[in-house]
């Protein structure tokens, strides 16, 4: 993993929850478009209402939708401007409303992203897309959107895990009903969620081929705990999942691309009475289906952007006890927020990039 990180203390708090001044730091988006769009202001500091606390930020992570969409105006629902972007921010609770029980100042938390919708609003409400986000110094959630991150799990590994095993719980676990001893392609598989669900899956007692882009992808992959791995720009992915598993196909097929290509490729993969769980549309999203082999070979295809509070106490759990690992790639500095975008875009990156609002909040990544 590279770090790339400015040693100073950007956030102005005290622990007793006396904060500091009434404005911060905050990278926001006044004009939809390029990465050079976001650019480092000083704004309001959020005050804490009753039911909500205010989070000092130490790190947030950099997606591809609902960042890099959000950012360039391709987000399918509309967002306000200006905007603060930042769906998964971990740090300390520097205040709290009247009425919070279950936090107090001091608690080091991560962030759940579907907040309770506002009055009149149509669809979930996602930190970072309807709301204002952890790309700041600091940023309120109701105290139910937040979760306590294990004392030996650092606030960065805890970013990324809550960010993205969560969702791979979520759709092997309770969607898929994967099984000890099954078998799982996952797609993308060295991506932030892709990686995820290699995890999850072998934790789950799977047997994991990975499918990804290119062969520095695959090795990706396999380190990540993958039993075999598919390049599936070179070779043919059904051919050689085919031989994989002795001409059986998988049991389950964890997809997160959407490619039209690749779609029809991965449900071919899957074995009679298997179930392909998705969540993600990077590759565009309109994939054409074979219907025939949907209903002569009994197949399921579940789509869901869904996670339960247990499938985030569970990640944590698991990432505190060493069985699953973040995969980070990069660590910025907040005020580098536009460059990260940028290498995400490029697709070069392998894992997450992930940006430091507080390195005092940070202790050593392992």
């Amino acid at each position: 993993m590279l770090v790339k990180l400015q040693a100073s203390r950007n956030a102005c708090y005290s622990l007793n929850g006396e904060m500091e001044g009434r404005r911060m730091k905050a990278m926001v988006l006044r004009e939809f478009g390029p990465p050079d769009n976001l650019a480092m202001e000083e704004v309001e500091r959020p005050e804490p209402r009753p039911g909500w606390v205010v989070i000092a930020v130490a790190a947030v992570s950099v997606n591809r939708t609902l960042d890099l969409a959000v950012r360039a105006g391709r987000y399918p629902r509309p967002i306000a401007l200006p905007h603060v972007l930042g769906v998964d921010p971990a740090g300390v609770i520097v205040a709290v409303g009247d009425g919070v029980g279950s936090r107090k100042v001091g608690d080091r938390v991560v962030t759940y992203p579907i907040l309770k919708p506002a009055a009149g609003s149509q669809g979930p409400t996602l930190l970072g897309v309807q709301s204002w986000g952890g790309y700041a110094q600091f940023v309120t959630v109701p105290e139910e959107a937040t979760h306590l991150v294990p004392g030996n799990l650092g606030l960065a590994e805890a970013v990324v895990i809550a960010r993205h095993a969560p969702m791979a719980f979520h759709l092997l676990a309770d969607k898929a009903q994967l099984d000890e001893g099954q078998t799982v392609l996952v797609m993308g598989a060295s991506g932030g969620l892709g990686s995820a669900g290699v995890q999850v899956a072998k934790l789950l007692g799977a047997s994991v081929i990975a499918g990804a882009g290119s062969n520095a992808r695959v090795t990706s992959a396999v380190k990540s705990g993958a039993d075999f791995g598919v390049n599936y720009r070179e070779d043919d992915l059904e051919v050689e999942v085919m031989k994989l598993t002795n001409g059986r196909g998988v049991d389950v097929v964890f997809e997160n691309v959407s490619d039209p290509v690749l779609f029809p490729k991965a449900l071919a993969c899957l074995a009679r009475g298997g179930r392909l769980v998705t969540a993600g549309s990077h590759g565009g999203g309109v994939v054409p289906l074979d219907v025939s082999r949907l209903y002569m070979r009994q197949l399921t295809v579940i789509g869901s952007t869904g996670q339960r509070p247990i499938d985030t106490e569970r990640s944590l759990a698991a990432a505190a006890e060493g069985r699953i690992k973040a995969d980070i790639a990069l660590m910025l500095p907040l005020e580098a927020a536009a460059e990260a975008h940028q290498l995400l875009e490029t697709g070069e990156v392998t894992g997450k990039i992930v940006l430091v609002v507080d390195a005092e909040q940070l202790p050593a990544v392992r």
